[in-house]
């Protein structure tokens, strides 16, 4: 006689002797699917333009603006596109895309990011898809086994992306000149780097590990005041990880796309002094 105890005939995943043997997959009646859905869309949108941008290796600079996918140009093929900034640490032996040097430190940033690891593993991995649904996983080992175990080395992508993030602050700044790199001058372009920029910094800023290095380990706040303000302004952030996770995902796209524009020739950068 059935106790309602009994494994699921399928069992797997949350199905086990342990749980309620029930036959829907669960309970839930509202669109539970479009959250992650849309965390799917977003997510493949940006990879597919990122990775055009990145392997284009055309039209990413318009003086004196230089897209942030490039930026800095560390190849020499990058100094034959353009007279713009540029280290040539690797020299002429890289033959690729030079944005594919540079976009390994923000990306790796982001793909080991706390918020963006629930928000793939969700809406690519169905792990789990949504609160009270089941996963369709027979197991789960979390982050304890390659390749997710070295999600652990987030905290230093977060040493390169406060590097990342300081170069484009001096691309922002260069943005203050016009075409002929002479100063105090501001296009619609110098707005844009302006919006990027402060959105980086505010989505690097809020970071979980920045927020461990400001305040952690401390017993006693009392005796770091300055650290404890640090921390709560780093806390405050925090708070808004997530939406500043997307508007800066979403900025730096956009960057990027207006030097596209410009130097493709599209349209002329508006010039407001």
């Amino acid at each position: 006689m059935a106790t309602g105890t009994e494994p699921h005939p399928n069992s797997g995943g949350v199905r086990s002797a342990t749980r309620a043997a029930i036959d829907a997959p669960h309970l839930r009646t509202d669109r539970w699917w479009l959250a992650p859905a849309t965390t799917a869309a977003g997510l493949l949108a940006f990879i597919v333009y990122s990775t055009w941008r990145a392997f284009s290796n055309a039209h990413y600079y318009a003086a004196p603006y230089v897209s942030p996918f490039y930026s800095p140009c560390l190849a020499e093929n990058c100094r034959t596109m353009h007279a713009g900034p540029n280290a040539d640490l690797f020299g002429s032996w890289w033959a690729l895309s030079p944005a594919i040097i540079i976009l390994i430190f923000p990306l790796g940033f982001r793909l080991t990011c706390y918020y963006y690891r629930k928000a793939y593993y969700r809406s690519f991995w169905a792990s789990p898809p949504a609160c009270a649904v089941a996963e369709p996983h027979r197991t789960y080992t979390g982050e304890s086994r390659f390749p997710l175990i070295l999600q652990n080395i987030h905290r230093y992508f977060f040493y390169a992306a406060i590097v990342v993030a300081g170069i484009l602050t001096y691309d922002t700044v260069l943005s203050f000149r016009d075409e002929h790199y002479r100063w105090g001058h501001m296009g619609l372009g110098t707005l844009v780097f302006l919006v990027n920029i402060t959105l980086i910094w505010a989505y690097t800023v809020s970071c979980h590990s920045c927020r461990h290095i400001v305040g952690g380990k401390l017993k006693h706040f009392s005796r770091h005041p300055v650290r404890y303000r640090m921390w709560q302004f780093v806390g405050r952030l925090n708070a808004r990880h997530m939406l500043l996770a997307w508007s800066s995902l979403v900025s730096v796209a956009l960057a990027d796309f207006y030097v596209y524009l410009v130097a493709s020739g599209v349209f002329d950068d508006p010039r407001f002094f």
